[in-house]
């Protein structure tokens, strides 16, 4: 089920607010119920075999946090105590040690058997036939098949297990509070990935109000604009150019900037839309977006892209692996390391090691010149020009089904492709005005708009009513499109 359908439009959205407003005067805890059963039903209602995976790793995980809170194995027992947030400064125990370990040890070998198992099934083989032992391949039947939004609710519950050792975030007594956090619809399957101290107190405690409700109405109906408006149009023409044998180097830098486009305008409508449907539940969401193909340097990039996995990055990974305390040469390994295993975490495919790989190399010689280099002496413009070319460019293995593909797409837009016949028929599909239309107005918006988070902090009619008019406008549209995909749930 995705946001912008029929069904979760005028079925599911409307009867999950009816439940959920109609516990308004209610305690908390029957709401968040109610948030729980409908977030099992939307997840369940794409991949119901794979609930019980979802309700087991948030079942482990809730009983290994009141181990840690209360440093005891007896978890027939602590699971009724009072919960107090750990102190920052005092040393862990054995026990706690051992508690963490279990639970990152559990998400991770379940995000990596079900995400990874058939590439490196693949991976080994491709080897062992390039070394002519076609005897050692493993030839298995038995291929895993991804559940949905896996990468994003298991990062979840690994932030709430080491918020709680940290002492950062107090444990959860109640089981379905913490499943409410896990599972809660508006951000399960894509994002925006959020730290449990963020949202712990809003679980407890949280008002409900027609301000809220209003701002979470236009979030949503931007989001939908965006996705059906700029993002569906953008993405045929970025798959007709992915898919076309041979293109000259103009249809291919198109093709790779309504790509660009598209998977910007697709994953903040969603963000959009995921913190609006928040705001009308009484929860307030961090902000996912913040404009990111105006920045200046791959640095300032991925301080506005996708901002909740790249503070997630950061928190549980860079800074445990010593961040920049550990000299120039440890700063620049490990910038590179966490982009090559973010690129990992969006897929198991060596393009997205070699994305990452490209991002993580940029970030280390942004590191290594320092802002009194050339490169930032230059105009502003000019620095956004050149990053948004890097950014493009990596795209390409980011979008390319295989690595042959994104390497012969990377030579067409370098002008090295052999030309075929038939090349120049694309074209005739591509420019189309509609298409070009789009590409154009998803340029003005990517440049010269203002972001929803900026444009819905005050409503006046005029903004109403174009909000109004955008949603009945994409509400038509999503009519007659049948190419309706979210790029992140596939992550």
């Amino acid at each position: 089920m995705v946001f912008s359908s029929h069904l979760f439009l005028f079925y599911f959205l409307p009867l999950a607010l009816l439940a959920y407003y109609a516990l308004y005067s209610a305690p908390q805890r029957w709401k968040n119920f109610v948030l729980l059963l409908f977030g099992y039903a939307f997840y369940g209602w794409a991949e119901p075999q794979f609930i019980p995976l979802m309700f087991a790793t948030t079942f482990l995980d809730w009983l290994i946090s009141l181990v840690i809170a209360h440093d005891n194995l007896r978890v027939w027992r602590v699971w009724r105590l009072p919960v107090a947030r750990l102190p920052e400064d005092v040393p862990r125990s054995k026990t706690q040690r051992n508690a963490l370990v279990l639970s990152m040890t559990a998400n991770l070998v379940v995000l990596g058997f079900f995400k990874y198992f058939n590439f490196g099934v693949d991976s080994y083989n491709a080897l062992a036939a390039s070394l002519g032992i076609e005897n050692g391949q493993w030839n298995t039947f038995f291929r895993v098949i991804l559940p949905l939004g896996i990468s994003f609710y298991t990062f979840q519950a690994m932030s709430y297990t080491i918020d709680v050792y940290r002492g950062e975030a107090r444990a959860m007594r109640n089981f379905t509070d913490f499943s409410c956090f896990v599972s809660m619809f508006p951000h399960l399957v894509a994002g925006p990935i959020l730290k449990f101290s963020y949202l712990a107190d809003q679980l407890e405690g949280r008002t409900l109000t027609m301000q809220k409700f209003a701002r979470g109405a236009a979030f949503f109906g931007l989001g939908m604009s965006k996705k059906i408006l700029l993002a569906n149009p953008c993405g045929k023409v970025a798959d007709l150019t992915f898919n076309a044998g041979s293109i000259g180097a103009g249809d291919a830098w198109y093709g790779a900037v309504a790509y660009a486009f598209q998977i910007y305008f697709d994953f903040s409508a969603y963000s959009d839309m995921a913190i609006g449907l928040g705001l009308m539940l009484g929860f307030v969401f961090a902000k996912n977006f913040d404009s990111p193909y105006k920045s200046a340097s791959i640095t300032e990039f991925w301080r506005r892209w996708h901002i909740s996995l790249s503070s997630w990055l950061q928190n549980y990974l860079y800074i445990p692996l010593g961040g920049n305390r550990k000299g120039k040469t440890r700063t620049y390994i490990n910038l590179l390391l966490v982009m090559v295993l973010g690129g990992l975490w969006h897929g198991a495919s060596w393009n997205f090691v070699i994305w990452g790989g490209i991002h993580g190399g940029m970030l280390a010689v942004e590191r290594a010149r320092g802002k009194n280099g050339f490169f930032f002496r230059l105009p502003r413009s000019v620095q956004i020009g050149f990053t948004f070319v890097v950014v493009v460019f990596a795209w390409v293995f980011f979008r390319a089904r295989d690595l042959p593909v994104a390497l012969a797409y990377c030579k067409s837009m370098l002008g090295l492709g052999s030309a075929q016949p038939g090349e120049g028929l694309i074209a005739g599909v591509i420019y189309q005005p509609y298409y070009l239309l789009s590409v154009l107005i998803a340029a003005l918006v990517t440049w010269a708009g203002v972001q929803a988070w900026d444009f819905t902090r005050t409503l006046t009619l005029p903004k109403a009513i174009l909000i109004l008019l955008l949603f009945w406008l994409s509400s038509l549209v999503m009519t007659t499109q049948a190419y309706n995909p979210f790029i992140y749930f596939i992550f």
